[in-house]
């Protein structure tokens, strides 16, 4: 049962949705550029705060497991506190944490920093999402604004990787997280008088359903990492694993008594909605895996530098912004099913290509090709996922669909990146270009799996839902 609306604020002009729609995507960039940009800065600031292997790692490890384990806790705090105060908050946090980490002289600073970014990030992602299935009518609006929210998915992602190289070469890494400041001040002005105030849900949060929520995933994302650090056999794997599903089970048996659940199981009655969340976990775990692995061949086969590393990434960031906003109108005409279904296809395409990559490749025909295809895929696949993530849901739940969203996009990621390098590393060992060639290829081809299972998914459960609509449309 959920909870029961305390006040309904009357629907917000069209010109007031363009104001919110521009708060929460340029809110949702700041984070998506933040969780890019370390890429193409991590050799630098390696070297700058003179840090270890394992202290590298956890400068990204510690957001995503902080991110990935409190996004359905951020969610549901938006829907009984108040949207628009729970957004503020969470800006607040992360551009606080943007400065500690630009300010950072010690690894012990800049991983508590990062962990606290990842918990402005868990507040924002899902709060921006619930704004604007809030706030725009479903039907035309609603779909244009998804597509707008997907696209900036997609382009944060790319673009991050330009913006974190350029300001790299020709400033400092510590640029790429100054940067968020003024963005996030500037948001923090806006957003209490754009976006609306409505106060939520009447109730209490369930305490003991966010504690194993968030531990429960925080343990599964640990144990993830881990992996891919030590091994799937090492105590702590095996240990956080099983804390991991204990857990979640036990969040399960919770939300199915509770009056007003952090995660409402009905949620899951759908078969377009478990569609959308297993295509994005196995989608994202495939994406994260090129973005990491193809900078690393960039740099260290290529011998690129972080600033051409990330032009590099500039024919597909063009094609995916340019599909992305043609592809409503193409969603439109023939519904969701069959442009999702064929982006991940072309996407899986350009990875297969991609993951042919050797020591003597050029970057045109190996690489930059390659990209073409993913580009045009990505900008194809993130409205139709987002849509059938949020299928059929209200407003009510809207905080709780999208806090589902966003955790099986932070969970496809840590599991991507702990699945593929395991098997990068199992492929060769070493630093030299055959070594990185070796363990680029072999990651790559387990990420072209992953979209092929990512493929089987929105065939089986997303696509036959669209059938009947595109018939009775021709």
């Amino acid at each position: 049962m959920t909870a029961t609306l305390t006040h309904l604020e009357p629907e917000p002009t069209r010109g007031r949705r363009v104001g919110i729609l521009a708060v929460v995507l340029v809110s949702y960039f700041m984070i998506l550029l933040d969780n890019s940009v370390i890429f193409t800065s991590l050799p630098s600031l390696e070297a700058d705060l003179r840090l270890s292997d394992g202290a590298l790692a956890w400068v990204q490890d510690a957001y995503t497991l902080v991110f990935g384990g409190l996004l359905l806790l951020g969610a549901r705090a938006g829907d009984i506190l108040g949207r628009r105060r729970v957004f503020v908050f969470g800006l607040v946090v992360f551009s606080i944490a943007s400065l500690l980490i630009g300010l950072a002289l010690a690894d012990w600073w800049i991983i508590g920093a990062r962990a606290l970014q990842g918990v402005g990030a868990a507040i924002v992602a899902p709060s921006a999402l619930s704004l604007i299935t809030a706030n725009f009518p479903a039907g035309r609006e609603r779909n244009r604004a998804l597509a707008l929210y997907s696209a900036t998915a997609g382009i944060g992602a790319s673009l991050g990787l330009v913006v974190g190289g350029a300001l790299t070469a020709g400033l400092s890494w510590r640029a790429g997280f100054f940067v968020n400041v003024p963005v996030g001040i500037a948001m923090i002005v806006l957003a209490p008088r754009v976006l609306p105030s409505a106060p939520g849900s009447r109730g209490r949060l369930d305490v003991v359903g966010a504690l194993c929520a968030t531990l429960g995933m925080g343990a599964l994302v640990f144990a993830i990492l881990t992996a891919a650090e030590t091994s799937w056999t090492s105590p702590l794997t095996i240990g956080g694993l099983i804390v991991g599903v204990a857990l979640l089970v036990l969040l399960v048996l919770r939300e199915s008594r509770a009056p007003q659940p952090i995660l409402p199981l009905g949620l899951f009655a759908s078969r377009v909605r478990v569609g959308g969340y297993v295509a994005r976990l196995l989608y994202l775990g495939a994406m994260i895996g090129f973005f990491f692995f193809t900078t690393q061949y960039l740099q260290e086969a290529l011998g690129f530098d972080p600033l051409q590393a990330g032009l590099g990434f500039l024919p597909m960031t063009v094609l995916n912004f340019v599909v992305a906003v043609l592809a409503p109108r193409l969603i439109a005409r023939i519904g969701d099913g069959i442009p999702l279904v064929v982006g991940v296809g072309v996407s899986l395409a350009g990875m297969i290509w991609l993951s042919r990559i050797g020591p003597g490749s050029d970057y045109l025909l190996a690489v930059g090709a390659p990209l073409v295809l993913v580009g045009i895929g990505q900008g194809l696949v993130f409205a139709p996922l987002t849509a059938a993530g949020l299928a059929g849901t209200t407003a009510v739940d809207a905080g709780a669909a999208s806090g589902l969203v966003n955790t099986f996009h932070q969970l496809g990621m840590s599991l991507g990146l702990g699945i593929l390098s395991a098997v990068a590393l199992s492929a060769a060992r070493g630093d030299d270009v055959a070594a990185v060639s070796s363990q680029v290829s072999a990651a790559l081809t387990a990420g072209a799996v992953l979209l092929a299972l990512s493929l089987a998914a929105a065939a089986a459960l997303i696509l036959p839902s669209t059938l009947p609509r595109t018939t009775e449309s021709r």
